[in-house]
């Protein structure tokens, strides 16, 4: 009797890219078609530009966090766990679940959205001291830690250790280093008002990058609007800098300088997930190269998007030209591929991803903000409002939208109450115990191990 199996569809990562493309999947294919599964560590996709608000209270962590098991009407089969790896010619991907168990996960087509991890250099000291922003867990830890200082400096009679826990170092000049030193230098502000024998003069927030401008993307005038407002804020900017050492009680700075702290804050850029390596194909700075269908050449039914691929950006018309990894692109593209898998699916013709950058907002807190929609210059009240606004209407569910701005309506009549959960309180926990990102084979592991699973399950 022969048996007719339906093609297997796998999707790895539940980030933008890969949320958008499942939804669009099941939206479009009949039941029939095709089976649709998702590898995805977390069930829930993270709204990752609000971060830096959920490490400094304004909006709480189940309200960026959107559930992928919430409605019954989809129907994709979600694998809790991580892909460490792919084997291209025999079509199966390695997955480590969350029972720490690998099992192997065959596919007719696999669309690979895993996203990035932090961006880290061989700095001593670095991955054992700083604090990331990539995931939840992190933001939440970051906010606990914030107010630890502040409880302990307050507690302290030492003025040495006092001065140290109230200096923060934040590296990294782009969008999330910039958004969260001035969000956790606005916690700080206020914070410190309930706490009678600290001086606030004695509060620093540090911003550091090695690039010579902050946040060149939004060009001279917007970048300088921004770092006038840290200033006015009292954040000290340091452009052209970087970290040459980190300790646990002081930071050490490129140009010789020596800051007491037990805060460092690291978002100096993001690098494609480790996945990416196990794959042996060609990459763009780390990122695979694909084609402007998002398709891996050479190898029929793959398809990579979003922060882990280098997608030819045919908008700008440039040579060489790759689209930046960035939420509006990944959202964009995740429609886009599964579209061109419909395609594939049905024998029919597949299309490049065009997208002409819609522009950039930066959320500084409060009436802070700087926006570049379309191409033009906002700052201030006009500027937060557009901010907000994208972020608000991107959310996908109608659910976090409501509690997103519940958050913001509640945040700004009431303020915080400054309480810290105590999380991991007896386990300090840095950048290296979050992203898990030793847990990758390589591609000799990954062919080793299918091969033997192909001699063991005949």
């Amino acid at each position: 009797m022969n048996t007719v199996t339906r093609p297997r569809i796998l999707v790895v990562g539940a980030g933008f890219a890969g949320v958008a493309c499942v939804r669009r999947l099941e939206r479009k294919l009949a039941p029939a078609e095709a089976d649709v599964t998702l590898v995805t560590p977390n069930s829930y996709q993270l709204y990752l530009p609000l971060l830096p608000q959920v490490a400094s209270g304004v909006l709480t962590p189940q309200s960026i966090a959107l559930s992928l098991r919430r409605s019954k009407k989809y129907r994709t089969r979600i694998i809790p766990g991580g892909a460490i790896g792919v084997d291209l010619r025999s079509k199966v991907c390695v997955v480590r679940t969350i029972t720490d168990k690998t099992v192997d996960e065959p596919y007719d087509y696999i669309v690979l959205a895993p996203g990035s991890v932090t961006r880290t250099f061989d700095i001593p000291g670095l991955t054992e001291h700083a604090f990331g922003m990539k995931t939840l867990a992190e933001a939440a830890y970051i906010r606990d830690h914030v107010i630890t200082q502040l409880d302990l400096a307050d507690a302290s009679d030492d003025p040495a250790e006092r001065a140290a826990r109230l200096q923060f170092v934040v590296v990294g000049g782009g969008y999330a280093g910039t958004e969260t030193a001035a969000c956790l230098q606005r916690l700080t502000h206020a914070a410190v008002q309930r706490y009678p024998r600290l001086d606030p003069g004695l509060i620093k927030w540090h911003l550091i990058d090695i690039a010579p401008k902050l946040m060149p993307e939004l060009g001279e005038k917007l970048g300088r609007s921004a770092q006038e407002i840290l200033g006015r804020r009292g954040i000290e900017v340091s452009l052209g800098v970087s970290i040459d050492k980190a300790g646990a009680e002081e930071v050490t700075f490129t140009d010789g300088r020596v800051v007491p702290t037990h805060t460092l804050i690291w978002t100096a850029g993001v690098v494609a997930s480790p996945l990416i390596a196990t794959l042996g194909a060609e990459t763009v700075r780390g990122r695979l190269a694909v084609t402007a269908e998002m398709t891996l050449p050479g190898h029929d039914g793959v398809f990579a998007l979003g922060d882990a691929a280098a997608v030819p950006d045919e908008a700008k018309g440039e040579p060489g030209a790759v689209c930046p990894p960035t939420a509006q692109h990944a959202m964009r593209q995740g429609k886009k591929v599964a579209d061109n898998v419909i395609a594939t699916l049905r024998g029919q013709p597949l299309t490049p991803y065009v997208h002409h950058d819609l522009g950039l907002v930066v959320d500084l807190g409060g009436k802070d903000a700087v926006s570049k929609p379309l191409g033009v210059e906002l700052r201030g009240v006009p500027a937060q409002a557009v901010a907000r606004g994208y972020h608000w209407s991107a959310l996908r569910t109608n659910v976090a939208k409501t509690r997103v701005m519940t958050n913001w309506l509640l945040n700004a009549v009431a303020g915080d109450d400054f309480v810290r959960t105590g999380f991991q309180a007896r386990k300090p926990a840095r950048l290296k115990d979050f992203e898990f990102t030793d847990a990758y084979l390589t591609p000799e592991q990954v062919r080793a191990r299918v091969e033997g699973t192909a001699v063991d399950n005949p």
